[in-house]
């Protein structure tokens, strides 16, 4: 009687490690739909014209120090993170990644602190995700050292995707700071 389930696994290639990165993809192709319906909704309500694409950073030279901390350590979050959920896990250059993605998380969680534009001069929802990030930070970083590589992936991944993804794409929203940067009516 033949065995299957010890059959020979080919190298780097699971199912688990397949259907998760089918799951991330559903969840950028989601919050990517959304914020593209969210945004046509505020743009035609402001009767707006045709959106285009442009890059114009005079405006972040405008806005407090605070600020402009924050953008640059959410900036460089989202490019190193991007680089660590492709690349290749548990090498040295994947640490050394790794422990620049929790100083520029830190320095944005910490900044965003800071930042009270949004709701007047008061904290908003979006506050609550610095407040875990600050939490959850240390304790991806904790599974790690513990060698829990799956409490690591999933606190770091999930981190990445509520925190750079979802909150990054509210940022991009018509009106706000984001937005005027890259895109033009």
């Amino acid at each position: 009687m033949t065995d299957f389930a010890a059959s020979p696994k080919l190298p780097g290639f699971s199912l688990r490690r397949l259907w998760q990165r089918r799951k991330n993809t559903l969840i950028v192709l989601a919050a990517l739909a959304g914020f593209a319906w969210l945004s046509d909704v505020m743009l035609a309500s402001q009767g707006a014209g045709a959106v285009r694409l442009r890059i114009d950073l005079s405006p972040l030279l405008e806005v407090s120090p605070v600020l402009q901390a924050h953008i640059a350590g959410a900036v460089s979050s989202f490019l190193i993170g991007s680089v660590l959920l492709i690349g290749v896990k548990g090498r040295t250059v994947h640490r050394t990644l790794g422990y620049t993605w929790v100083a520029t998380m830190t320095v944005t969680a910490i900044s965003s602190l800071f930042i009270t534009g949004i709701n007047g001069h008061n904290y908003s929802f979006i506050h609550l995700l610095s407040g875990w990030t600050m939490i959850v930070l240390p304790m991806g970083l904790a599974a790690a050292r513990r060698r829990d590589i799956a409490k690591h992936r999933k606190e770091m991944t999930g981190m990445f995707f509520g925190g750079m993804l979802i909150a990054g794409l509210f940022s991009f929203l018509p009106g706000r700071l984001m937005w005027h940067l890259f895109f033009a009516v």
